[in-house]
């Protein structure tokens, strides 16, 4: 117990850090899935997965992100035209 909860702790602290911005979706995933591993013994493997299901879920997001971004801003731009 005491070695999740170090591990836990680390991943945190990597989340919060600026530079590991690009890698939050896996680490979040992977805790997630280890935790979940654990409790059926096979962390490891609920870790991998976790880190491939949360890598892919944080893409598909940021992607969601900016096109919602850029049709708000042509929404913005063009004018409406009177009928």
């Amino acid at each position: 117990m005491r070695h999740l909860m170090i591990a836990a702790l680390c991943a945190g602290a990597l989340v919060a850090d600026s530079q590991a911005a690009e890698a939050r979706g896996c680490i979040t995933g992977a805790i997630i899935g280890g935790i979940a591993g654990h409790a059926v013994h096979h962390g490891i493997a609920g870790a991998a997965a976790g880190c491939a299901a949360g890598s892919g879920a944080s893409h598909y997001y940021r992607a969601h992100k900016s096109r919602s971004a850029l049709q708000r801003d042509q929404r913005a731009v063009t004018p409406s035209v009177a009928q």
